[in-house]
């Protein structure tokens, strides 16, 4: 990577001038579809704790964030605060964020599987002033859980509880007024360039950290995808996917919207559901894992209707096995596309429709449009095909940077960000990522902080030392193995493992589901712990 300070400036201005950033607003395709057909469904929202779906026509939809954006307003919310929401796929995490972003507000999207350690510090750090939750979503209080967590944030002025019945309610706090705030494509008061959203990400460090969008980047990466798919207006898009990742909010949510599409909303996955709803609602595309696609391809062997209409499938997280590909082609019609992609630089390589049945299975996609990759050598030589070495990206769907952490060095003098992971590019440019540089696990296409994890391991009455790695897993990509190592005299096991995760408070999916009980972690000799020999051993079948 070149030295030197990166000219934001002119990074901007390069985008603007060859037409990746359309310097639009969110609210300009919504007026419009708005205006050109109103009638037509936006949102369709199927929850699992319903046996009916909701459904707003554009013109509803539209109503609804007019009527959310005064009454943010109205609570004192305007440009720059932090709204937070965690909500599973549901309506109201559309209408708030569309509105919070009328009115100037970023917003910040949370997984429902937070608790009260990820939650504590990430409306801490980003002050968040605004919290949207659920009442109960899977049998969890998160309503509960906020307003104990309320007393240890000053910043948080407001909770506002989907389903709730109380004032807090969210029907009653942003649906209830007669007051609107209408589209204004000619005068935003969020300029396209500014933050927009911001979405916190696990990588090497114990906290996480805030990672910025603008609407100019997710408009580049809509528009990207929308091209290289062939999406129009006429595409009907499932998010089973979270909203609380960039897949679900930016590849599906604002993607479908923009287009002014139709799109479905699926909170729980449950394959046989979904692929009924696929089937039911007309769906062409969705953007998912690869278990989500292993999951349909079972539900559609097992009697479920198969979805005649869905014709694309974007799938990321993790490699897709080429049986499973063969076998979507071949049983659904299906074209499944390999992508490649972080928070910091959305939807970066995909592999077109064309190529899917000889590159998705081997490959991560070639660049999107507006989108360079290169792969180069630790000393930042640019190495030839078949070579591995650290990915690097730049391009229109480059992330601002980290929320308050300018301190974090995120671009080189060139605009490149390095990736920390390792990768080789074939003949025609397209890229196979076989490695991290970095210490990540990822579980089912969810980034698991492993330093945070083992820290937490260390804090064990029983545990002298710990290591988490991965190891390979069909359906999820990888799980989490904790190699530890006992204090003299201690026991530990995978169940007591589990009850001190839950002890700290740690979101599920985090938990690793393994542990192997070691005399000793093999080290470098500078005390650098040898993760890749903890991975050998899971491969060659160790201890308990």
């Amino acid at each position: 990577m070149t030295a030197g300070r990166f000219d934001a400036a002119a990074h901007a201005q390069s985008m603007r001038a060859q037409g990746f950033w359309p310097d639009i607003p969110y609210d300009a395709p919504l007026a419009q579809a708005i205006a050109e057909t109103p009638d037509k469904p936006a949102l369709v929202a199927y929850r699992a704790d319903r046996e009916r779906s909701r459904r707003f026509s554009y013109r509803e939809f539209g109503d609804a964030v007019a009527r959310a954006a005064a009454a943010l307003r109205g609570l004192g919310i305007g440009a720059g605060d932090i709204v937070a929401v965690q909500l599973p796929n549901w309506w109201e995490f559309v209408v708030v964020s569309l509105a919070a972003n009328r009115i100037g507000a970023v917003v910040n999207p949370l997984m429902p599987i937070f608790r009260e350690r990820e939650m504590a510090y990430m409306l801490g750090f980003a002050e968040a002033k605004v919290l949207i939750v659920p009442k109960l979503f899977r049998g969890f209080d998160h309503a509960a859980m906020t307003r104990a967590l309320q007393r240890e944030l000053p910043a948080l002025q407001h909770v506002i509880v989907v389903d709730g019945d109380g004032d807090d309610g969210f029907d009653r706090v942003l649906l209830s007024g007669t007051e609107r705030i209408e589209p204004a494509p000619a005068s935003p008061v969020l300029a396209p360039d500014a933050a927009a959203v911001v979405m916190f990400t696990s990588g090497t460090t114990g906290s996480p950290k805030g990672v910025m969008h603008s609407t100019n980047t997710l408009m580049a990466c809509n528009r990207s995808l929308a091209a290289r798919f062939g999406l129009t207006t006429d595409d009907v898009l499932l998010a089973c996917s979270p909203l609380g990742h960039m897949t679900g909010y930016a590849a599906v949510m604002l993607l479908g919207l923009n287009l002014g599409a139709t799109v479905v909303l699926q909170d729980v996955w449950d394959a046989k559901r979904g692929v009924t709803i696929m089937a039911d609602e007309g769906l062409t595309y969705t953007a998912a894992s690869t278990p989500f696609l292993n999951d349909i391809c079972e539900a559609v062997a097992g009697g479920a209707p198969r979805p005649v209409a869905l014709r694309s499938f974007l799938c990321g997280g993790a490699p897709i096995p080429p049986v499973l590909i063969e076998r979507a082609a071949r049983e659904l019609k299906l074209k499944v596309c390999s992508l490649w992609g972080m928070t910091e630089s959305l939807s970066s390589t995909l592999t077109e429709p064309a190529r899917a049945a000889d590159k998705s299975a081997k490959t991560d996609g070639r660049a999107l449009e507006g989108v360079d990759v290169q792969v180069v050598d630790f000393d930042g030589a640019p190495l030839p095909a078949g070579q591995t070495g650290r990915l690097l990206v730049r391009g229109a769907q480059m992330f601002l940077g980290y929320y308050k952490r300018p301190d974090v060095k995120t671009f080189d003098a060139d605009g490149w960000f390095d990736t920390g992971d390792l990768a080789y590019a074939d003949d025609e440019g397209y890229i196979r990522i076989n490695g991290r540089t970095k210490d990540v696990l990822i579980r089912g296409g969810e980034n698991v902080p492993v330093v945070e994890i083992e820290s937490l391991l260390y804090q064990h009455p029983a545990v002298a030392a710990a290591a988490l790695v991965g190891y390979p897993d069909a359906r999820l990509g990888e799980r989490g193995c904790a190699f530890v190592v006992l204090r003299p005299g201690a026991e530990f096991s995978l169940a007591q493992l589990q009850a001190w995760m839950a002890e700290c408070k740690v979101a599920k999916q985090y938990w690793p589901e393994r542990v192997e009980i070691v005399q000793d972690l093999p080290r470098t000799p500078s005390g650098k712990i040898q993760k890749f020999k903890l991975r050998e051993a899971i491969g060659a079948g160790s201890g308990g």
